[in-house]
């Protein structure tokens, strides 16, 4: 046998047990790194996502622009009413196989030098370039001198601006726009690296359906005040309701609830109702709309048998609900994973809230 061949030994055994996630799902593909991997399409969508949730908070307006005609911008950041000729950034958003090089985006250079010299809008405050692989090495070292990246613009303008700006005429560097070259800041030229777009989107509510990685922390569920809330009445009303049947009184105050029984389970509903509600402020910022909406759904559908059956009082009727949708079994919703059994038993409160449910026939 040659001396440059060898048998093929055994892999090396992983040092940490396999779990079920690895072989449900392999390995986790940090977002940073799926990005590169996006089609035109998904990219397309990603963007989507970016600008509404991520750049709407930034702006006093955002708008996309498409097709012929956009000069040059892509996405812009309106800081006042003034839009394109007051103070505003631009996003050029690109999809490349590769890193942006600067012959990539002479023109785009081009394309903001020659309508702000026009007067078709104001030269932006910032423009980034946005792509999935970010700005490459040459680029980079552009964009960290302005001086540079100007006389390179300067040097190319013939070969890659000239005549791509429009196609109704060649834009040549004569000397008035020379001039405005020379005087125009290059330092509002950057591009966003794919970990910005991840941390910004991070923080949005469709994070996690797109990329994984599990929900964040959930918050502490704020303490019910003192006094029942306005948002509060419908549902509380009805316990009071349930309270008075079981015991053959009419009980229209919290504080005519004398057996210590009745106050500590109207005490401890009120703490189930403001931890789902704390679960529903969560889900507005940590997952996809309509997702906590669905949660209510399931829970209504696998209590509602138990609230239509015959129960002795309100309260027993209560007590039956609540016990029902705590031992419901729910997979599939995402935010089964950091619901407690406090949150099923505030949201049959909200359902009472949303009329779907009703402890007592008044």
């Amino acid at each position: 046998m040659p001396e440059n061949w060898k048998d093929i030994k055994k892999p090396p055994v992983p040092a940490t047990a396999v779990t079920a996630a690895q072989v449900a799902n392999g390995p986790v593909i940090p977002p940073q790194q799926r990005l590169m991997t996006y089609s035109p399409d998904e990219w397309e969508g990603f963007v989507e996502e970016w600008v509404y949730y991520c750049l709407a908070t930034k702006y006093m307006h955002v708008q996309r622009f498409s097709g012929a005609g956009d000069m040059g911008i892509d996405v812009a950041g309106f800081i006042d009413d003034k839009r394109l000729q007051g103070v505003w950034d631009n996003y050029q958003c690109k999809h490349y196989d590769h890193a942006i090089r600067p012959s990539d985006v002479w023109v785009e250079f081009g394309k903001v030098i020659w309508y702000s010299y026009n007067g078709a809008y104001t030269a932006p405050r910032r423009y980034y370039f946005v792509s999935p692989r970010g700005a490459g090495t040459s680029l980079s070292r552009l964009f960290a001198d302005a001086t540079k990246l100007r006389g390179e613009l300067i040097a190319n303008w013939d070969k890659h601006v000239k005549e791509a700006i429009t196609s109704t005429q060649a834009v040549s560097l004569d000397a008035n726009l020379r001039a405005y070259v020379d005087a125009f800041d290059f330092s509002i030229f950057d591009a966003k690296t794919a970990l910005q777009l991840v941390d910004d989107h991070r923080t949005t509510p469709v994070h996690t359906a797109r990329f994984g990685g599990g929900l964040p922390s959930r918050p502490a569920s704020e303490k019910p005040p003192q006094q029942v809330a306005a948002a509060e009445s419908r549902y509380v009303t009805q316990l009071l309701g349930a309270y008075g049947e079981h015991t053959g009184t009419i009980v229209t105050d919290p504080s005519a609830l004398s057996a210590s029984k009745f106050k500590d389970h109207f005490r401890r509903q009120r703490e189930a109702f403001y931890e789902a509600e704390s679960l529903r402020v969560f889900a507005r910022d940590s997952v996809p709309p309509g997702t906590f909406e669905s949660l209510l759904d399931d829970i209504h559908d696998g209590v509602i048998d138990t609230h239509d059956a015959n129960h002795a009082d309100g309260y027993e009727k209560v007590c039956a609900v609540t016990k029902a949708a705590r031992d419901m079994q729910i997979t599939a919703n995402a935010l089964i994973t950091c619901t407690n059994p406090k949150d099923r038993d505030g949201i049959c409160h909200q359902l009472v809230n949303e009329d779907r449910l009703r402890w007592t026939r008044s």
